[in-house]
């Protein structure tokens, strides 16, 4: 069984696109091989900056012969019927068989191919993927009509086995398909034969290319790391820029460089950001926290050990931060006289048409923000404060050059300007949670801002019908109705949201002075299907959540989970699930009997009408579970009220398997009805379980 080795060696493909582009060829082939009748063992594909790669191991030789059968038009139907079968079936129409079904006669046509050659059959598969091939930007050059993301240069495209390598007969715009491929562009132009994917791999490697985009990031994180440590220094972790960077060389050169002395004075934020962002450097922090070095990664080996290539690159970084800190100095000068300017600038930066300016919001967060100090045991003077200029580095050159540095930068502003630590922490914080793995703030400061501007948000959308709707959500209310649910909950906070949602829908009526109004229960309905997705990774099902949300005080998230919680636990026992169905026995019974009767069974229930022992165990465990539950919900102890439910379990089973509560004498069936009815009350108290599934 051959094994094939493909190469499509182009011009630079850009770095974001590598793994992409390695997944689609892996699975536009193999795809087309398997539709095609053949199979293999394995496949991987690899990506380069100049090339895509696709090794498949164990590929049959050959598809199989195939037969098929089509029942066409009957025996006697018009001959345009017949002629247009045969078409389809690609046959003459003598090569047609009658044939008796039962239900008439009918033309049948058998279909039979011969196995095709897998040389042939991947030949036809690449040419379709190549031609197809999904960039999401592409260009044709000279007169072909292919287009690729760069010019396309070689093709390289052999079945390989024991007896050796055949080249894949292929020609795709001028592109003949060969067994040789070329090396790194600058140390090993020249062309290479290769045998096999072994062969292939190792040479490559001679001649100065890593294949494997795993092994190029490990090289360059190992060199990197090694290097500054034995300069005392750390590298900074970012995987991100580190695959990045790995899909921009073929042969990984780690050079490390000085930051000049002029701008080790920059935030270690700032100098971090510049380099990632304008240069693709790693920055390499000293023992005490700042950014003093810079790594970066050349795609050549040079006589002067790279020095060349540093002097060029710290020529071009001093550029860049000269820049930043030009932003920087000029930025401090307006925060140390108490940023007024940025915050008048955002009266003219629209937040939303509807919803008015980014300063409009700032005042409606601010009031906001007030009165959840209180709830959230804040300082209501320092959390307006913060909410006032929280948003203020907006404005600042720093963040209009480096946007995701908004929230940091007002950090540092804020201090700048003489404001209490809490003002300017909250500045930094008050945009988290923006992710469910995202650190969740917990100074009291940072949690009445964060909470009023998500919010804010949140009110303010739903009261202009801006909702999400299936997979769109461009205002980005799912992830706010997250960050709240994180905030109440990481920070154990008793807010009632409709009430909060209220005073946000009262304060952008009033500031906007329109007839705006927010459905506050289709708000806190959205509030609980985030839950539901919040929850489930702590195993809580959806019909849990339902099941407590039905019950009074849904709208304070720490008082539902905590009930969700006890519930979920008491479920996944014996005792729990046994009660459940014992429940919907009851439930069930009594359900049919008040609809049959037409009365409704809820009080009366009198021992001195018991009968059996099991029917009077049942009156006594009720008794004594009863004020139990009772209490244990009014402290919002929620577990001891559900172990209390799940304790009558046994008196409840023992009752329907000695008891027939449709008695033919009323009395006792009326008795054993109103029985069921406090069955159904107490447990009913604690959660709404017909809304538990089986």
């Amino acid at each position: 069984m051959p094994d094939l080795l493909i190469e499509l060696l182009s011009e630079e493909i850009p770095a974001r696109m590598q793994a992409k582009a390695s997944d689609d060829l892996k699975k536009m082939v193999t795809d087309g091989l398997v539709e095609a009748g053949l199979t293999y063992a394995s496949a991987a594909a690899f990506a380069t900056p100049r090339r895509l790669v696709l090794h498949v191991e164990g590929l049959t030789a050959e598809s199989p012969d195939t037969r098929d059968e089509r029942r066409g038009p009957k025996v006697g139907a018009p001959d345009k019927a017949v002629e247009g079968f045969c078409r389809g079936a690609g046959v003459d129409r003598a090569a047609l068989e009658e044939r008796d079904t039962g239900k008439g006669a009918f033309w049948f046509a058998v279909i039979e191919r011969k196995g095709r050659k897998a040389a042939d059959i991947v030949a036809e598969v690449l040419e379709t993927t190549v031609r197809g091939f999904p960039w999401p930007k592409s260009m044709r050059w000279g007169s072909g009509s292919l287009r690729w993301v760069r010019p396309l240069s070689s093709i390289l495209c052999i079945l390989s086995d024991e007896g050796g390598a055949e080249v894949v007969p292929l020609e795709i715009d001028g592109q003949r398909a060969g067994a040789v491929t070329r090396g790194h562009r600058f140390m090993a132009p020249g062309e290479i034969s290769v045998g096999d994917f072994e062969d292939y791999e190792a040479k490559l490697k001679r001649a100065k290319v890593m294949l494997r985009p795993d092994e190029r990031a490990e090289a360059i994180w190992n060199d990197a790391t090694n290097m500054a440590f034995s300069a005392g220094l750390e590298v900074v972790e970012d995987k991100g820029l580190l695959r990045e960077v790995a899909g921009l060389v073929e042969w990984p050169v780690v050079l490390m460089g000085e930051i000049g002395e002029s701008f080790l004075g920059l935030p270690p934020e700032v100098l971090q950001t510049s380099m990632k962002e304008h240069q693709k450097f790693f920055s390499v922090r000293a023992p005490d926290g700042r950014i003093t070095r810079f790594v970066t990664v050349a795609n050549i080996e040079t006589a002067d050990d790279g020095a060349t290539i540093l002097a060029g690159n710290q020529k071009v970084l001093a550029a860049r931060l000269s820049d930043a800190k030009f932003f920087w100095e000029n930025d401090l000068r307006v925060a140390e006289a108490g940023m007024e300017p940025w915050l008048e600038a955002l009266g003219n930066v629209t937040f939303e048409r509807r919803l008015g300016s980014q300063q409009d919001r700032i005042g409606r967060i601010a009031t906001l923000a007030r009165a959840l100090a209180g709830p959230v045991g804040a300082d209501p003077e320092l959390a307006e404060k913060a909410a006032r200029v929280a948003k203020a580095d907006l404005s600042s050159e720093m963040v209009y050059e480096f946007p995701e540095l908004q929230g940091l930068m007002g950090r540092y502003y804020s201090a700048a300007a003489g404001l209490p630590d809490e003002v300017a922490r909250a500045c930094e914080e008050h945009y988290s949670p923006l992710g469910p793995s995202d650190a969740v703030p917990t100074a009291p400061v940072s949690v009445a801002v964060a909470l009023a501007d998500k919010l804010d948000t949140l009110t303010g959308f739903w009261a202009i019908d801006e909702k999400p709707t299936g997979s769109k959500d461009p205002f980005a209310l799912r992830r706010a109705a997250l960050g709240v649910i994180r905030l109440v909950l990481t920070n154990d906070l008793r807010l009632s949201l409709k009430d909060i949602f209220r005073d946000s829908a009262q304060i952008v009526s009033e500031q906007l002075q329109g007839d705006i109004t927010t459905d506050t229960d289709d708000l806190l309905a959205f509030f609980h299907d985030r839950l539901k997705v919040h929850l489930r990774d702590e195993g809580i099902r959806h019909d849990v959540i339902d099941a407590v949300t039905a019950m009074p005080g849904n709208d304070d998230l720490a008082l539902l989970v905590a009930r969700a919680r006890a519930l979920s636990d008491v479920l996944k026992t014996d005792d729990g699930e046994n009660l459940l169905q014992g429940f919907r026995r009851a439930n069930n019974i009594l359900s049919q009997a008040e609809a049959a009767d037409g009365v409704e069974y809820s009080y009366g229930a009198d021992v001195k009408f018991a009968e059996s022992d099991a029917e009077k165990a049942l009156f006594a465990a009720l008794d004594e579970a009863e004020p139990k539950i009772a209490e244990s919900l009014a402290r919002e102890d929620f577990a001891a009220a559900m172990a209390a439910m799940a304790g009558l379990r046994g008196p409840i089973d023992a009752f329907f398997e000695d008891v027939q509560v449709n008695s033919d004498n009323q009395v006792l069936r009326r008795n054993r009805l109103n029985l069921l009815s406090r069955i159904r009350q107490i447990c009913l108290s604690v959660a709404d379980l017909t809304r538990v599934e089986g």
